[in-house]
């Protein structure tokens, strides 16, 4: 067997993530990988590197022979998603970094893998630079993972980061970000969470063997963070953070979602700032441990994909083990949420459907509660993203059935009533 391929690429895309690859392929000549031909859409472009080296016709490179590796970091989905899936029936092996591609095709394109022999390794979609696929798919045991949180977007914790320590709004943190290249001009898929549930959505099948639509995981983005939010957060002595986390349960299922949530002073989190992002993990037997590392920018990203490109010289797979080897796990929705919920008008806050509430404060303008609801209401319902309401996870949001049934029974004896 080959120990030691020899990797010829055909490129797709030579933005900020194709051309951090190009520049870093030219530093590490012992990987033995040269780019062959980079397709383009805009052939006018003025580019930092040879000019035969671009085309835009795709063809070039998915029939050429020689070519056995196609890496495509380009932001359409639809044409990222006929580029992978034609590059490996060409019986190419691919790495790409298009997250919301990925999650969207994901049980086509383990389909495609099965049925063709080739692989696609998507490190760069997940965390950037942060080796966190890998780690779930090698080191962690299905039955011994206990639950994973993450910040997985940075231009979101940028604009956290700015609106807590230098008290910016969320408009003039946005702009700020955006200024810097944390952000798009169209930020949107950033800032309403889009980005982060389809990185969570490929990291649920790493890690439990969940195949699922990213649109079926609750999610919200920064959006309604109000500066009050950021105030109150602060007299608590927490941190405001776009947390995805999944939690497994004692019923065996899993608990995911991906929102706002309020992070102790000792949290792992609250150490991630700026356009970093974080993983902790926490198993049976390690206890928690802490990824860190750059979650955007050309050579941090270009560095996964160079991961990537490093392991399919010996031809390395996802096995997906949590999918195929173990049974996989469900995602849950029997339990509860304990939520800080701010607000301008009570009408807009069904107060009926909280099991209860621990505060409320109702004398200034903008007013907020605390309280726990069934996770069911979020999945069912859409109040607590509209009308600019404010929903931020406690500290420890999660609270299954028997605990609630068990505060429910205390309560009841502390009012004589039991």
């Amino acid at each position: 067997m080959e120990t030691h391929k020899q990797l010829t690429i055909g490129l797709f895309g030579f933005g900020v993530v194709g051309e951090g690859l190009y520049r870093i392929l030219l530093q590490t000549p012992s990987l033995k990988a040269t780019i062959k031909k980079v397709c383009i859409k805009h052939p006018g472009k003025n580019r930092n590197a040879p000019e035969e080296l671009f085309t835009t016709d795709r063809d070039l490179l998915l029939n050429d022979p020689e070519i056995n590796v196609i890496v495509e970091v380009i932001n359409e989905t639809g044409p990222a998603f006929d580029i992978v899936s034609t590059a490996l029936k060409n019986g190419k092996d691919v790495v790409s970094a298009s997250k919301k591609m990925l999650a969207e095709n994901l049980p086509e394109l383990l389909g495609l893998q099965k049925q063709t022999g080739h692989s696609i390794l998507y490190e760069a979609a997940a965390c950037a630079s942060i080796p966190v696929i890998r780690n779930l798919e090698e080191y962690y045991d299905n039955d011994l993972l206990h639950s994973i949180r993450a910040i997985v977007n940075g231009s979101t914790n940028f604009i956290l980061t700015k609106m807590f320590e230098e008290k910016l709004d969320f408009k003039q943190a946005l702009l700020l970000a955006q200024q810097l290249g944390f952000a798009e001009s169209d930020p949107s898929l950033d800032v309403e969470g889009f980005d982060a549930v389809n990185k969570w959505t490929l990291l649920l099948t790493h890690a439990y063997g969940i195949v699922t639509d990213p649109l079926s995981i609750v999610f919200n983005g920064i959006q309604n963070i109000q500066a009050g939010d950021a105030t109150v957060a602060a007299e608590k002595h927490y941190d405001i953070k776009l947390v995805a986390q999944a939690k497994k349960l004692l019923n065996g299922k899993v608990a995911a979602l991906v929102l706002p949530q309020f992070v102790k002073a000792d949290d792992h989190l609250s150490f991630v700032k700026n356009e970093y992002n974080g993983v902790v993990i926490e198993s049976g037997f390690a206890d928690k441990q802490f990824f860190y590392g750059k979650g955007a920018g050309s050579f941090p990203t270009a560095s996964a994909v160079l991961s990537d490109l490093s392991a399919l010289r010996y031809q390395y797979q996802y096995e997906y083990k949590k999918l195929y080897h173990h049974a996989p796990l469900e995602l849950a929705d029997d339990f509860y949420i304990k939520a800080y919920i701010s607000f301008d008008d009570w009408q807009y806050i069904p107060k009926e459907k909280f099991e209860w509430i621990e505060e409320w404060h109702a004398e200034s303008e903008r007013k907020y509660l605390i309280g726990v609801l069934p996770f069911k209401e979020l999945q069912q319902n859409g109040w607590w993203r509209e009308n600019k309401t404010s929903l931020i996870l406690a500290p420890e949001a999660i609270i299954e059935d028997v605990e609630i049934r068990k505060l429910r029974k205390k309560s009841l004896e502390l009012a004589g009533i039991i």
